[in-house]
């Protein structure tokens, strides 16, 4: 079992009107085999978490630790962390221009097993996960995320989810512009990852119609910075129903 621990985290960013504050003292643990949402308004910091915990170099970490089965997250270098088992799915996955899919998701792979996977094993596997998510075999050719639509920048990454499997799965907004079908199609590859490998995972979302297909055990409401209230999947639905309007009067 594997456990992400978040202890007091505060981090800074770097703005023209100077340093802002946007992280204030987070506290959050995940394990194995749970799904926590993170659940909150525009700007309240969700993001700002993701990339904090990935390692990305705007995010100044001013106090607190992140810890990955006993080990400094915070020490590590961003490929180091993917190594040890974190993972990110971007809410707005970049374009690598002139680098196939196929042999971006091989040389991933080799270089979090530390070995290259086994050739007709590895094709059987990315077949068969392609086939899942509704994925054209063509796919594999074309450049990574290069005139990539929204739904299959978003496949693409929950693509690289099931075939890494990774410890912690951290996915950030997946659920932004898709549409009805691929909201199920990219729920159900989480689902499988999760029953398959016992991935943890925290999601993070603004509406709770992910959550109708990805059933989360815990939800934290993000506001200013911190987690404001948490519960069960129930918070969710009273979400719903009344909106962050009485988090944000008492922000």
């Amino acid at each position: 079992m594997s456990t992400l621990e978040i202890r007091n985290l505060h981090v800074t960013v770097e703005t023209p009107e100077g340093t802002k504050e946007i992280l204030k003292g987070v506290d959050l643990t995940i394990n194995s085999g749970e799904t926590h949402a993170i659940m909150g308004p525009n700007g309240s910091g969700k993001s700002t978490l993701a990339y904090s915990i990935a390692g990305h170099p705007k995010y100044e970490i001013t106090e607190g630790s992140v810890t990955l089965d006993g080990e400094d997250v915070l020490e590590m270098s961003v490929d180091e962390r993917a190594k040890a088992g974190l993972f990110l799915a971007m809410q707005y996955p970049v374009e690598v221009p002139g680098v196939s899919v196929s042999n971006f998701l091989r040389t991933a792979k080799t270089a979090i097993d530390g070995e290259a996977p086994k050739l007709r094993t590895w094709v059987k596997d990315v077949k068969g996960a392609m086939e899942n998510l509704r994925m054209d075999p063509s796919f594999g050719e074309r450049g990574v995320n290069e005139g990539f639509s929204g739904g299959e920048k978003k496949r693409h990454e929950i693509l690289q989810m099931e075939l890494l499997q990774p410890k912690i799965a951290i996915l950030d907004e997946t659920d932004s512009g898709l549409d009805v079908d691929a909201l199920r199609i990219v729920s159900e590859g989480v689902n499988r990852a999760k029953e398959n490998t016992g991935l943890g995972v925290m999601l993070i979302t603004h509406y709770t119609r992910i959550l109708r297909y990805i059933k989360p055990d815990h939800v934290h409401v993000f506001v200013n910075g911190r987690v404001a209230e948490q519960g069960g999947p129930e918070l969710a639905e009273r979400l719903e129903a009344e909106g962050y309007d009485r988090y944000l009067a008492n922000a």
